[in-house]
């Protein structure tokens, strides 16, 4: 069975908001079956960077999109959550 990959590029409220603490929210609302596959950083604008993150689901779930989608929704530090790219890995 494989799993799926999916990338996700998170804008955070504001300027100051630290990577680390977003990270460990992010990791913290992760449902069980769910592990971070890799964080990059994205220069927006003005200091401002962009979180991108990939995220490890099996690919037997479904509706797992919209159920990250609306937790990510939930964490303060977070102000918008785009998805990047959807595949698929024999692993």
């Amino acid at each position: 069975m494989g799993s799926v990959i999916i990338s996700y590029k998170i804008f955070p409220v504001d300027i100051t908001v630290s990577f680390d603490v977003l990270k460990k929210r992010i990791e913290e609302a992760l449902p069980e079956f769910a592990t971070i596959y890799g964080y990059g950083e994205e220069p927006i604008a003005f200091g401002l960077n962009a979180l991108i993150c990939a995220i490890k689901i099996p690919e037997d779930k479904t509706g797992v999109l919209e159920e990250l989608e609306k937790k990510f929704e939930q964490i303060s530090e977070i102000s918008q959550v785009q998805t990047l790219m959807v595949r698929r890995v024999s692993q």
